[in-house]
């Protein structure tokens, strides 16, 4: 059997902010239609990577491919058309807009509508609009069950609420692959169990390759299908989730010793992390 052309591919990533190096040599693959999850310590390089990958760094060495393309130094709106979406550890929403007005901004980047036909809102500009609110509100809004909030300005949303509001956003771009930051971060277990399902139907259903950071290990655990190790920078291991939880450098960088068992409790939530 044919392995398929990874949809993301990341090859000897460098980053250096002064004398400060935030990644190096850093590689990896994305298989298309995966949950790929990059783990680490505080301050491994997680949050860098992203922001490489997403176009809000530009990286001092090494590559990123996109279905082949080399998008290095594509800026981010246009890696926004190619199929590349995102969320944000800090929920990056308008917070006096509604729930239903932030996520059609999803859609900016794919719009084909210029500046007279917004003016007049006829023709091309009212078709595009009907058929957008009819995808966001059939499709996504029920897809993520916030049809009750639909209308509610943002502001007055419950913390879970507007997580799950900035992944309908993301969703509106219509993404091939889907990058979350922490998407779970803050939320109870009612809440994580919540997203996890949505994150799932979002690849199985949809189709959508998923690439995440995040520091829920039980979760990481759960859905992934590969995992990526960071620290200081450095990949340390990769593979399976099953793998990377027995590789001694991974131990290490977690709990500074070589206790498998106590590393497996704390991916359990039975020991503090």
């Amino acid at each position: 059997m044919t392995t398929p052309s990874p949809i993301l591919s990341i090859d000897t990533l460098s980053l250096s902010f002064g004398g400060l190096k935030a990644l190096t040599d850093v590689s990896f693959d994305v298989a298309p239609n995966s949950i790929t999850a990059i783990i680490g310590p505080n301050g491994a390089g997680k949050t860098s990577l992203f922001n490489c990958i997403s176009g809000f760094y530009t990286p001092r060495a090494g590559a990123i491919r996109f279905e082949g393309a080399d998008i290095t130094r594509t800026h981010p709106p246009h890696r926004a058309k190619l199929g590349l979406a995102r969320t944000f550890q800090n929920i990056a929403l308008f917070r006096g807009m509604t729930v239903l007005d932030n996520i059609k901004l999803g859609r900016h980047a794919h719009m084909k509508t210029n500046l007279f036909d917004a003016l007049v809102y006829w023709g091309r500009a009212q078709k595009e609009e009907m058929e957008l609110r009819a995808e966001v509100e059939e499709k996504i809004i029920d897809f993520l069950e916030i049809n009750h909030i639909r209308n509610a300005p943002v502001a007055s949303l419950a913390y879970g609420l507007r997580k799950r509001v900035e992944l309908a956003r993301a969703l509106a771009m219509q993404p091939k692959v889907l990058m979350l930051d922490e998407p779970v971060a803050g939320m109870n277990r009612e809440e994580t169990e919540d997203m996890a399902r949505f994150i799932l139907d979002v690849k199985e259903e949809w189709g959508v390759t998923i690439l995440m950071v995040e520091h829920d290990m039980g979760m990481v655990m759960d859905i992934s299908d590969h995992v990526v190790v960071l620290n200081f920078g450095h990949v340390i291991a990769r593979g399976r989730p099953s793998e990377v939880t027995q590789d001694p450098d991974v131990i290490k960088a977690y709990l500074g010793g070589s206790d498998v068992e106590a590393l497996q409790r704390r991916i359990q939530g039975r020991e503090a992390a």
